[in-house]
């Protein structure tokens, strides 16, 4: 049996990556010191012998620790702080030093780990890293629009840093690293309170509460349900002779954010309205992924549609309440 790290474990996508590959018997180790991430994501997971849990921060990991349990044969690298939402105290503008440090020396301790165990590593990098984008859609060669200086750039320019390091492994001690830059993702286990957008609509429709979106709305987002993305990972870690390889996965079906603030009030049946604030600092205004090279290089591209992932997303978020 095959053993597979993932860091983040507990998070919105690393717990749904964990189910996916508890069911086609892997052998998961799950770390995460639950800074944004929740047990509730990985508690089922208990009762399955092929599951380990470790409170652990991957910033601090002993490498002492990596000895003392089953050495990866694959790594998944998710762990960080995702949400830019600067009122939310799991976002990395609410932790900025734990952000660049998870990014930083947390991406090298995994990496180290996955050099000595001979693993195969894949990094969970980012959209984010393109910046406010003068390109659109996104192809993987398009180097970013990014200001070093922004509230935002705690999160875009560590993740810069963890795939410069990645390749860096890959180049001095031929590392089989791959790299993934995420595009919106949304479905089940991503906390109501998360502060994107779709926690944020779906939470304040649910509620009655009015639905803030900041600038006028026509700033857009391309948003990928989770199992959509989980295929892509899958796919991206286990295929063979692709060492090296940067992919983007994501949905590039682009819209309007106010668009999905009227498709969520219709889908919930909500009375909310719709408020308008400014525009926060460097938010992106426009969001979309050129899939070309996953689509040639994986065979993958998206297959739930908006509505029918939201649908599944709003009964989610109704479950919890």
């Amino acid at each position: 049996m095959q053993t597979v790290w993932i860091t983040g474990g507990a998070g919105f996508i690393g717990s749904n990556l964990s189910s996916s590959l508890l069911s086609k018997n892997y052998k998961v180790i799950c770390i995460d010191n639950l800074l944004s991430g929740s047990e509730k994501n990985i508690e089922d997971f208990y009762s399955n012998k092929n599951f380990t849990y470790l409170h652990q921060d991957v910033i601090d990991f002993p490498l002492s620790l990596a000895k003392k349990i089953s050495k990866p044969d694959y790594l998944f690298h998710l762990a960080s702080p995702a949400s830019p939402n600067k009122n939310n105290k799991i976002s990395y503008m609410c932790n900025p030093i734990e952000t660049l440090l998870v990014n930083s020396k947390g991406t090298l301790n995994m990496l180290e780990i996955a050099k000595n165990a001979n693993a195969k590593f894949l990094l969970a990098s980012t959209s984010e890293i393109y910046g406010d984008p003068s390109v659109s859609p996104q192809p993987e060669t398009y180097n970013g629009n990014v200001n070093t200086l922004s509230v935002r750039s705690v999160y875009d320019e560590s993740k810069r840093f963890a795939e410069t390091a990645s390749m860096a492994y890959l180049r001095k001690f031929d590392l089989d690293a791959r790299i993934v830059r995420i595009f919106n993702t949304y479905g089940p286990n991503l906390k109501a309170d998360d502060g994107r957008v779709v926690s944020n609509f779906i939470s304040s429709a649910l509620k009655g509460e009015p639905l803030t979106v900041y600038g006028d709305g026509t700033q857009t987002r391309s948003l990928c349900y989770i199992s959509d993305l989980i295929s892509g990972l899958e796919k991206m870690m286990f295929m063979e002779n692709i060492k090296g390889e940067v992919v983007n996965l994501g949905n590039p079906d682009e819209k309007k954010i106010i668009e999905f603030a009227n498709l969520i009030i219709e889908l919930t049946k909500s009375k909310s309205k719709i408020k308008f604030e400014k525009l926060p600092e460097d938010d992106p205004k426009k969001r979309k992924p050129d899939i070309t090279k996953a689509k040639k290089l994986l065979g993958w591209e998206p297959k739930v549609g908006l509505k029918e992932g939201l649908i599944k997303t709003i009964e989610y978020y109704k479950s919890l309440i």
